[in-house]
Formats: structure tokens, sequence, C-alpha cells
């Protein structure tokens, strides 16, 4: 009977090491991703694939590569960089964390033809300890000031790692976190003009309308840090 614990502890510490043995590197694809049409994003050593914004290379400062993550460099003059590929419909992964009182975003349906609003984006911020003042359309997961997340969320705590996902299929949209659909929307629908209408990108001709476009990280000058990032092409 006095081995009892020992022979359990020593049990659980071998499951333990076996889970973690067959869990998933960081920054790669399983065979059943592969074979479901998932590709890398980001590979975990670089940011081929990746350029800036209206510029043909990577900005000269305000990100690298560190550890297996994208790093945003924060207090620097950074610009916002996008994939080289465009998408049209398709679903997207990625993980990521942000320092206390952090911002950042995830932006999809991107354009180089409009500028001040370049496409439609997944807020990730410190909901609760941002030093701006944040109403619900500003909070993490939300259709930034268009529409806020509707289900119910559970962001983790700055410096710990959230799982993000969109879905764009058709004229549909889902935002997913830690996963949960937290916000689902339609294009065109009455809901997103009036939410547009309301919002600082009114006016800007074409934005809330469907496109194939590019897949945008912003830079907001605060520290954060992305891995994990994939895609599948919908069909």
């Amino acid at each position: 009977m006095p081995q009892f614990v020992p022979i359990v502890s020593f049990a659980l510490s071998l499951a333990l090491q076996s889970a973690a043995s067959t869990a998933p590197a960081s920054n790669t694809l399983t065979p059943a991703e592969k074979a479901a049409g998932w590709q890398l994003l980001f590979d975990g050593r670089s940011l081929d694939g990746w350029r800036g914004y209206r510029r043909d290379a990577l900005p000269e400062a305000g990100w690298e590569v560190k550890d297996g993550t994208i790093r945003t460099v924060a207090k620097v003059k950074g610009a916002d960089i996008i994939t080289r590929k465009t998408f049209n419909d398709f679903e997207l992964s990625w993980e990521w964390r942000v320092v206390p009182g952090g911002n950042n975003g995830v932006k999809y349906f991107v354009t180089e033809d409009r500028p001040q609003s370049p496409g439609h984006e997944y807020q990730m911020i410190d909901d609760d300890g941002y030093p701006g003042k944040l109403t619900p359309l500003h909070l993490t997961a939300s259709f930034y000031d268009v529409l806020p997340t509707t289900g119910p969320k559970a962001t983790r705590t700055p410096g710990e790692w959230n799982v993000s996902r969109i879905v764009v299929r058709g004229m549909r949209i889902e935002h997913w976190l830690n996963g949960t659909n937290v916000l689902t929307y339609e294009l065109g629908s009455e809901a997103v003009k009036a939410g547009i209408a309301k919002s600082k990108f009114k006016g800007q001709a074409g934005f809330g309308d469907k496109i194939a476009g590019h897949i945008m990280l912003t830079y907001h000058q605060d520290e954060c840090w992305l891995r994990n990032l994939k895609i599948r092409e919908l069909r």
C-alpha cells in the first residue's frame, strides 16, 4: 500500500510526457490538416509570404521573428504587413497574446486601394486593462467599430495564448475565440449597413463589400505575439 502513491504519480508523469510528445509542434501542419487543404502563413522562421502594406518589402522596423513567433517590436516606426496572396472564401486560424494594456488586430478583405480603411478588423486587445475607453465595438473578437460580439466570450489573461478563427463562406462571416463562435454576420445585411453608417468607416466607398483580399497584421505600437497562422481556402 505505501507504494501506491509513487506508482500512480509515476504513471501520471508518463502519461503527461506522452501527451506532450504527441502534441503537434507550433507552426506545423498535421497530416490531417494538410489533407484538408490547410497551408501555413508562418513557418516559425521567416516572414516569407508577407510584405508591407502598399510596399514591396517588409517594413524596416516593427516586426521580428523570435522563438517561433511573430513579435511586434513596441514603440518604433512600424507599419502593417499583409500576405502576398489574396483570399476569397477561407478559414483562418491563429494564436496570439498581448502584453497587459496591449492592442492589436488582424484584418481581412484588405485592399491597397483604400488605405484609410483597408479591411475588416478582428480586434485583439486587453479588454480590461487597456488604458483608453473601450465600447463593446472595440473589444476582443469584435468586427472593430462596426459590430460587437454577441455570445459568451472567454478572453484569456494578457500574456496567455488565445486561439482565434475567422471563417468566410460566401456572405457569411464568423469570428471565433478560444473555441466559441462569438460573432456571426452577413455582408450587406441591415445590421452591417447600420454599423458601418455609425462607424469611422462611413463614407468609405466599398468598405463592407466582399472582395478577394489580403490578410493584414496591424501594427499598433504595443508588443504582441502571433504563431500558428494557417489558412485553408474554401471551395
